[in-house]
Order: C-alpha cells, then sequence, then structure tokens
C-alpha cells in the first residue's frame, strides 16, 4: 500500500520553529493494521479511534513548531534568526529609522555650529592691487619718487600690498537664543529616533510573532487536511461495509475539499508573512531563514511599575518637552533683535605699498614699519523696521503656545494609552490558559465523537463539527498568542523597556 497521507508532529528543539514529517513507512504500517483490523467487527471501532488518537496527539505537539520558511526549498541551512537578530537587522535597513539616525546626527552638530557662533573667529586675508599710472610723479612721504593711480580710491600708489590676520566677534542675544534653540531641537531629535527605535522594534515584533502564528496555522491546516482525507477513507470503508450511508461520504468529501482550500490560504499567508519580515532582514526578502521563539511569552510587568517607567523613560513625552524648549528659544531670538548688537574687529598684518615688514629708507633715514595692528568696535542699536521685530516676536509667542498645548496633550495621552494597553495586556495574558483549555477540550471533544461514529452512536455532522471546533481552538490560541506579544510589545514602548 503506498503512503496515503503524512501526519506532521511538532518537536521541540531548543524553541526552534521546525516541521518534522512523521516517517512515511510508519504511516504506511498504520495503514495496514488499520485495513487488517477492519476486515473483523471488534476492528471497525478500534482503527477510526486510533487514527483520531494519532491526529489529536499530533496536533498538540506541533503547537510549538512550524518552519519559518516552507516554500523555498534550499539545499543549505536556513539562517536562524532570533527575535535580537531581527531588531538588529532591521535597524541596518529600515529607511524611516535610518532617517531619524540622519536628523539626529545633524541635530547634534547644528548644536555644535551654534556655540561656535559665540567664540571668536579667525581668519587670513591677503590682496595685492595694481593701478594703472597716470603720468604724475609725486614725491611720498618716505622721500620716493612714485607714479600717481588713476583710481585715486587705490591708494597713493600703483601698487598695494594687503596681509592681515583678523580676529572678529559679534555679541547679542540672538546668538546666546540660538544656542539653546540648538540644544533643545537636539534634545528633540534625540527623543524622535528613540520613537523611531521603539515603533520600529513594535513592527519587528509584531511581524515576527506573525509569522511564527502564520507557520504554526500552516501546520494546523496540513494536519486538518489530513485528517479530512483520513475521515473520507474512513466513511467510504464504512459505506462499503454498508455501516454507513452513502451522504456521510459525501459530507466527508465536502470537508476534505473545503480542509484543502484552507490549507492554500495558510501557504499563502505564512508565505507572505515571511516575505514582509525578509524584507526587513535581508537584501533578498526570499532568503530562507527560521525563527525561534520562547516556549512561553514574557511576563507581564505590575501596574506601578508600569506607571514609573512611563513617566521616566516616555520618548514622546520627551519630544514634547524638546519642543516647548525650542519655542522657548525661538521668542528668546525674536526679542532679541529689539536689543543692540556689539561687534568687535581686530587686524594685524601690512597694508603698504611694497610686500614687506619695513618700508624704504626717508630722506632722514629713517625707515618706516609697515606691519601694524587696528582695533574697531561696532554697536548696532535697532531704531525702526516697521513693526516687523513685533510681528515676529508674535509669532513665535503663537508657535509656543501651541508647543503647550501639544505638551499637555500628549500628556493626556500618554495617560489613556498606559491604561488602555495594559489593560490589552492583562487581558490577552489571562486568556492565554483559557486558549489552552479550549484546545484541550476541543481535542477530547473530537476524540470521543469520532468513537461514538464509529460506534454508529453519533452522525457525521457531528464529526465535522467536532473537527472545525478543533481546528477553530487551535487558530484562536496562535491568535491569542500574537495578540498578548503585540499588547506586550505596545507597553514596552510606552515603557521604553524594549
Amino acid at each position: 500500500m503506498g503512503c496515503h497521507f503524512v501526519n506532521f508532529c511538532g518537536a521541540q528543539d531548543s524553541g526552534e520553529i521546525k516541521v518534522s514529517p512523521v516517517s512515511c513507512c510508519a504511516v504506511r504500517i498504520e495503514s495496514k493494521l488499520r485495513t487488517r483490523r477492519l476486515r473483523t467487527s471488534g476492528g471497525r471501532a478500534l482503527a477510526p479511534a486510533l487514527a483520531g488518537l494519532l491526529f489529536i496527539t499530533h496536533g498538540i505537539s506541533a503547537q510549538n513548531t512550524v518552519q519559518a520558511n516552507p516554500q523555498i526549498p534550499s539545499t543549505t541551512q536556513p539562517v536562524l534568526i532570533t527575535l535580537d537578530e531581527a531588531l538588529k537587522r532591521a535597524q541596518a535597513n529600515e529607511p524611516a529609522f535610518a532617517a531619524a539616525v540622519a536628523d539626529s546626527k545633524v541635530a547634534k552638530l547644528d548644536r555644535s555650529i551654534a556655540r561656535a557662533g559665540l567664540l571668536p573667529s579667525a581668519r587670513y586675508y591677503s590682496q595685492g592691487i595694481y593701478t594703472q599710472p597716470n603720468g604724475i610723479s609725486d614725491i611720498g612721504g618716505e622721500g620716493v619718487t612714485s607714479p600717481d593711480p588713476k583710481f585715486v580710491a587705490n591708494d597713493s600708489r600703483p601698487r598695494e600690498y594687503i596681509a592681515q590676520g583678523i580676529v572678529e566677534e559679534t555679541m547679542s542675544l540672538g546668538a546666546s537664543a540660538a544656542v539653546r534653540r540648538a540644544d533643545a531641537a537636539a534634545a528633540m531629535a534625540s527623543a524622535e529616533l528613540e520613537i523611531a527605535r521603539r515603533g520600529l522594534v513594535a513592527s519587528v515584533t509584531s511581524l515576527y510573532y506573525g509569522l511564527a502564528a502564520a507557520n504554526r496555522k500552516l501546520a494546523i491546516a496540513q494536519r486538518a487536511a489530513d485528517e479530512a482525507a483520513d475521515f473520507t477513507r474512513l466513511t467510504s470503508q464504512r459505506e462499503q461495509a454498508r455501516e454507513a450511508a452513502h451522504a456521510d461520504t459525501v459530507k466527508a468529501q465536502l470537508e476534505q475539499q473545503g480542509r484543502e482550500r484552507e490549507l492554500s490560504d495558510a501557504k499563502l499567508n505564512a508565505d507572505k508573512a515571511r516575505l514582509e519580515l525578509g524584507v526587513l532582514l535581508f537584501p533578498d526578502p526570499r532568503t530562507p531563514y527560521a525563527i525561534r521563539v520562547p516556549a512561553t511569552p514574557a511576563p507581564l510587568i505590575s501596574r506601578d511599575e508600569a506607571d514609573q517607567l512611563a513617566a521616566k523613560n516616555n520618548a514622546e513625552l520627551k519630544s514634547a518637552f524638546a519642543s516647548l524648549k525650542v519655542s522657548d528659544a525661538d521668542v528668546l531670538a525674536a526679542r532679541s533683535a529689539y536689543l543692540p548688537t556689539i561687534g568687535l574687529n581686530y587686524i594685524y598684518g601690512i597694508d603698504a605699498n611694497e610686500f614687506a615688514v619695513n618700508g624704504p629708507m626717508t630722506s632722514d633715514g629713517v625707515r618706516a614699519r609697515n606691519l601694524g595692528y587696528s582695533a574697531s568696535v561696532t554697536v548696532n542699536i535697532p531704531v525702526w523696521d516697521w513693526i516687523a521685530t513685533e510681528h515676529k516676536v508674535k509669532q513665535s509667542e503663537i508657535k509656543r503656545d501651541a508647543a503647550r498645548v501639544a505638551l499637555t496633550a500628549t500628556q493626556r495621552r500618554l495617560i489613556a494609552q498606559l491604561d488602555e494597553t495594559y489593560a490589552e495586556a492583562e487581558v490577552a495574558r489571562d486568556q492565554l490558559a483559557s486558549l489552552d483549555a479550549s484546545v484541550a477540550t476541543a481535542a477530547e471533544s473530537l476524540r470521543l465523537t469520532r468513537l461514538r461514529y464509529t460506534g454508529g452512536e453519533a452522525t457525521v455532522l457531528e464529526v465535522v463539527d467536532a473537527q472545525a471546533a478543533f481546528i477553530t481552538a487551535e487558530d484562536n490560541r496562535e491568535d491569542g498568542r500574537v495578540r498578548y506579544e503585540a499588547a506586550l510589545a505596545a507597553l514596552q514602548t510606552l515603557t521604553g523597556t524594549m
């Protein structure tokens, strides 16, 4: 007899998600025993019961073992991706997070630039000027005869050389306001980076556990399709033995066709979930990989601890505070336009007709020094600008008021989100045990219903309903696990513990 179907049994190996098929030889032996026992009256009741027990046992043991890449065959060992490794790879590949990192780095450089504006600047200035002579010679102060230039603005000689070191400083309240604004902007960019990181963590966690659930549902659908095919053979054998009506066989065939369609959908969903996560992990999202999830979910922290962590580590709240500080600095910068600015300038070097430290010897035997310095102080006092400064101040104050409203809204939203997220995680955690109990109850119901059907005490509809209830219970358990992990990730995002 050929191998009719393959049962999938889950072998938990250090929590690694994989699928291991039952040996086809074992299935062939079980099928032969079943056929042999059906030839006797006592074996008619025992064989379907053993088949049902085999399906239920495999169904319960495979709840924590699925394959992360069931569609792509590979001759190499799939890459094992833990949740921490997935987060590291996603941070390196996700463009929105990369943009947040770049903004944070740019903001830090802006702060350094703003602080440099408070310090004096130094530069070197060098220039050589030649002007066409006008044909008239003149005796200079050094007793040297030289032609006059045609452009009187270019000194009194055709040649002029300038080589100077210049130190400048401008003092104003606006420069101090710019530093304060740059510091606040850097803090806000850092908070936005943390928000982006936590959002990415929540997304990757959801995709990671969603893939695990999709693969487990694929294994469930595969077992359900195998069970439906086995039940169709059972009803056909009972019909041939005149122990069941043809309607039972038709109903079993309809159930098998439905399970096969569900299997196709489960394969599609698992493949889509694998590709969605693979986009964040690999250059080629089709790369085969396996994931590993813990057998038991992480515990839920206490409510008091969650409140303390949220008040201390919430990135949205830090960003709102930093945004308010930026607005305060803008108001200060706008008001600084009412105040005067002071400019200091110090020059040391030469500005002479010869490129030399000393000038020519005079008739008195004195050599002039070309090297020297000059200093200047400039005070700019604003008088009238058609109330443009006043309007700029009003603009900055309007924005500051809006930032205050945003801050209070963020605080209210944080309180509400913390209550909602913690309640969601608490309910999802409490339902995990109930979902496990439902799976065990549905498995026992399916076993008893098949036994009753074999003994002629139950109808085929009862068996089909029991099968559907068992599959639904398993699917609900996987959805409940994903729900708890997603709620836990959202809570950790709010409290800054992820």
